[in-house]
This record gives C-alpha cells, sequence and structure tokens, in this order.
C-alpha cells in the first residue's frame, strides 16, 4: 500500500463525534499533498460545533504512518473553503486520494506572490528567548516561571509572556489572577516576584476552554507583544505550549526570537519528543541555546543520596546531539509542586534548596551563552 493509502486508512479510524462520521466520510480533509520524503500537508475542516480536539488526533494519527516524516494541518471553517472556491466549481472530492504530490518549489514564470511580512523588532524587550518542550508534563513552565524569576534577582528587567494559551499555569505559579488595567487602550503587564507577566488566563476565566485557530493565536500573541506597555526590558521570556504547533510558529512570525531553551525529562520518549521541538526552531531559523533536564533525579530528604526515577542522561545526550550547552539538571523535589500551586516559586520559598540552587544556576548558565553569542544586554 502507497503512503497515501496508509494515511487515509488510518484517517478512516477518525470520527466526528458530532456526525457519527469518520473524518474521511464527511470530507473534513481535503488538499492531502505529500512529498517523497514523507512530508505530509492537508487542510482541515472544522466546524465551529466541532470539538477542536480532532485537529490534534488528525496529527498524531498521521504521525504514527509509518513512513512520515512530517506533519502540517492547515484548519480552515467549512463556510470559508466554500467561499475560496470559484462560482460554479463542483465541490471538492471527499475522498483525498486523488490529490497530486507536493513536488519541489519551482520558479514559476510572471508575477510571483508578495512575501509575507518581516518579523517586527521590538528593541525595548531585549533579547527574547522562547521557553519550549516537546511534550507537555515536563515542567517548562515551572522552569520558565523561576528562572524569570532568579534573572530579576540578579537585576535584570524581565518580562514573562505567557503564550501557552491552551494551558495558561503562570498566573497560578506565580500567584496572581486578576485582569490587567488598561491605559489609553494599552494593557499595563501584572508584576510578580520582580516579573512584569501577561497571560491569557488574566482575561479568560479560568475553567474557560479556548477553542482556538491558528489565525486567533497569531493575533493573541501579536498583541501581546505590540500593546502591551512592557517598558525596558532586558530578557522577555515567553513560555510557548508544548508542541510544533500555532504558537510557535505566530511568535518567530510575530517578532525576532533570539533564541530558544528546550525542556525535558531524562526518558527517551520525551528527549525524542523534545528533538523534534529543537528541530521545529532551528527549521525556522531560531537558534536553540541549550537544554534543560527537569526532574533529573530525586534528592533523598534523609540521606541526600540522588536516584533517577526516570532514567539518566537523556538530556545530556539531547544536547550533544544538538551541539549546545545543557544548561541544567533539575532535581525532583515535592516543594517545587508545592510552590507551582500556591503562587511561590522555589528560588523565592526556599533559596537554599538543591532545586532552588539548579535553577538560579540555570538562569545565570543562560546568560553566559548569551554573554559567549555577543547577544547580552548589558545587565
Amino acid at each position: 500500500m502507497t503512503l497515501r493509502g496508509r494515511i487515509v486508512e488510518a484517517l478512516g479510524g477518525i470520527t466526528n463525534p458530532r456526525t457519527g462520521r469518520t473524518v474521511i466520510e464527511g470530507a473534513m480533509v481535503r488538499d492531502l499533498a505529500l512529498t517523497d520524503d514523507g512530508k505530509v500537508r492537508l487542510t482541515f475542516l472544522l466546524a465551529a460545533q466541532d470539538p477542536a480536539s480532532l485537529v490534534r488526533d488528525v496529527r498524531h494519527t498521521i504521525e504514527r504512518v509509518e513512513g512520515v516524516s512530517e506533519v502540517r494541518v492547515d484548519v480552515k471553517d467549512p463556510s470559508q473553503a466554500q467561499r475560496a472556491a470559484p462560482q460554479g466549481a463542483p465541490p471538492p472530492a471527499a475522498n483525498p486520494r486523488a490529490l497530486p504530490v507536493m513536488e519541489p518549489p519551482r520558479a514559476a514564470p510572471g508575477p510571483q506572490r508578495p512575501a509575507p511580512p518581516a518579523p517586527v523588532s521590538y528593541p525595548n524587550l531585549g533579547r527574547i528567548i522562547a521557553i519550549s518542550s516537546g511534550k507537555g508534563g515536563v515542567g517548562k513552565s515551572t522552569v520558565a516561571t523561576n528562572v524569570a524569576v532568579s534573572l530579576a534577582r540578579s537585576g535584570a528587567r524581565v518580562g514573562l509572556m505567557d503564550a501557552d494559551i491552551y494551558g495558561p499555569n503562570v498566573p497560578r505559579m506565580m500567584g496572581i489572577d486578576e485582569p490587567p488595567p488598561v491605559e489609553n487602550e494599552r494593557i499595563i503587564p501584572l508584576e510578580a516576584h520582580g516579573v512584569k507577566l501577561m497571560s491569557i488566563g488574566f482575561m479568560v476565566a479560568r475553567d474557560a476552554p479556548a477553542i482556538w485557530r491558528g489565525p486567533i493565536i497569531m493575533k493573541v500573541i501579536t498583541q501581546f507583544l505590540r500593546d502591551v506597555v512592557w517598558g525596558k526590558l532586558d530578557y522577555f521570556l515567553v513560555d510557548m505550549p508544548p508542541g510544533t504547533g500555532d504558537a510557535q510558529l505566530s511568535l518567530v512570525q510575530a517578532t525576532q526570537v533570539h533564541g530558544a531553551v528546550i525542556v525535558t525529562t531524562p526518558q527517551e520518549v520525551a528527549i525524542g519528543d523534545a528533538l523534534r521541538g529543537a528541530k521545529m526552531f532551528e527549521r525556522v531559523g531560531v537558534p536553540v541555546l541549550g537544554i534543560v533536564e527537569n526532574m533529573s533525579y530525586f534528592e533523598c530528604t534523609h540521606c541526600g543520596k540522588p536516584s533517577p526515577l526516570f532514567g539518566s542522561g537523556g538530556g545530556a545526550r539531547l544536547a550533544r546531539e544538538l551541539g549546545v550547552p545543557l544548561l541544567g539538571e533539575i532535581p525532583l523535589y515535592q516543594r517545587v509542586l508545592e510552590g507551582g500551586d500556591t503562587g511561590r516559586p522555589i528560588v523565592v520559598s526556599e533559596t537554599d534548596s538543591g532545586a532552588a540552587r539548579a535553577l538560579a544556576a540555570t538562569a545565570t548558565q543562560l546568560r553566559r551563552v548569551l554573554d559567549s553569542q555577543g547577544e547580552a544586554i548589558g545587565v
């Protein structure tokens, strides 16, 4: 069976609970195209009443098909797809098998489509650093908040933008949750532990699901960059959602990102996901500054002996493979979790703990990497 056939067969197992039909039967998959090296791109028609989780299911299902190296899913509203079709044109076929294979781009004669606008520079934000991870649950937001606070406690002017619009955790972890003030149609960031903050969590109810598509994500990130009075900063950390999706692409399209920090845990499964995340940033021209291995080991409270509960050395192996430094190895410590729940980062609540020292050292190492690249802000 061809790769196209395997993809279509796999997608035939995904059912839209609203209609009871598979995504193939319901003609939700359009413009399925693929290259000889396994790159897949398709349009997915998702109505407002359909669960947004279908997009994730489609992407993950295709990624598991043998022979697929990369997946891009462009989400559109069915009404938009109908408006885009010329008048009198027949409706697109429900069966995606007959669509063409993508060829390498060729120079076409005649007028060319205008290039997308260049990312906007925000020099007042200082060094813009994406804190990212290949999967959820590895402690990315914990690392982002504690590194931001550590940088601020060292005297730097720091901003932290929560770009994880699907699961904004920065408000809880930083102990502040209220609507930010607005002056002259511009948003004033909130502040906690010496860090200026902005999160979609400040603006929506805690239990409100964020069922947003790419264009809305782009607008939110652009507004947080452009319409928030950040002032003059040295470091601007962006807590990204896990994975490689709309938020990551929106950030690099909206502004010049100076580097990315990849957070992982020691397990090989997590390392594989983190590697894909790192490669995504490299592909869009954002250098990976280093790797942070969270939950590296459990330190016994009685004897002090470290126990690698989730394996060991994964972060170091990933750093070697990418040719970047290992910025830190953060131990598994119960008070880190408690601090995140109560809004007291461990670098504030228990500065002498092993976890706090490791996170502070990670922030220091990050600054050294930026200094060595000639990208420090003169803090």
